[in-house]
């Protein structure tokens, strides 16, 4: 059973940045997709970015150049670095695993397997 952590959300200004971590118990690295997923109120959930099995990383079209995800499988952490962060990325983030390759497309959160609780930012 797999067992995901979001930390590190919390309130920022326009322009400012956070640093989310997903902390997953077990080692799962060499077996999953790990992905941020975000979701804002009255809105669809949205992929952020992946990170696979060989630390290759994927991102959202609209998330490439301010967000940057890394994973550490020493403590089995992965990090979401959100930088220039503006209201519109106000949401609840989460952090999912699914096993083989990684998917942020429309709906992709149906393939994810696990999931954390969440972590709210909030932009204003």
């Amino acid at each position: 059973q797999v067992q995901l952590v979001e930390s590190g959300g919390g309130s920022v200004q326009t322009g400012g940045s956070l640093r989310l971590s997903c902390a997953a118990s077990g080692y799962i690295h060499s077996r999953y997709c790990i992905a941020w997923f975000r979701q804002a109120p009255g809105k669809e959930r949205e992929g952020v970015a992946a990170i696979d099995r060989v630390n290759t990383p994927a991102y959202e079209d609209s998330m490439k150049g301010r967000f940057t995800i890394s994973k550490d499988n020493t403590d089995n952490t992965v990090y979401l670095q959100m930088n220039s962060l503006q209201p519109e990325d106000t949401a609840m983030y989460y952090c999912a695993a699914r096993t083989g390759s990684c998917a942020l497309g429309t709906a992709a959160h149906h393939l994810y397997e696990y999931w954390g609780q969440g972590t709210q930012v909030t932009v204003s």
